[in-house]
């Protein structure tokens, strides 16, 4: 199962801890598929992502959330 079908299961602390430690070996594994490769680009890009989400869920027709989960 690849990755963006994997998010969707998880339900649990242990299923996050689990997906977390997957996005960890495939980073090592694919490091060129990566667009962010360290972590200070990719918490700027989570930073960048999170201050235009409300973009998204206009852009999708939802409910911008008060709190994301």
């Amino acid at each position: 199962m690849n990755l963006h079908k994997k998010i969707e299961k998880i339900s649990s602390k242990d299923d996050l801890a689990e997906f977390i430690a997957e996005l960890r070996l495939d980073l090592e594994n694919n490091l060129d598929d990566w667009e962010n490769p360290t972590l200070d680009r990719f918490l700027a890009a989570m930073e960048d992502w999170i201050r235009s989400m409300d973009n998204y869920y206009k852009n999708t027709g939802q409910q911008i959330p008060q709190m994301p989960t």
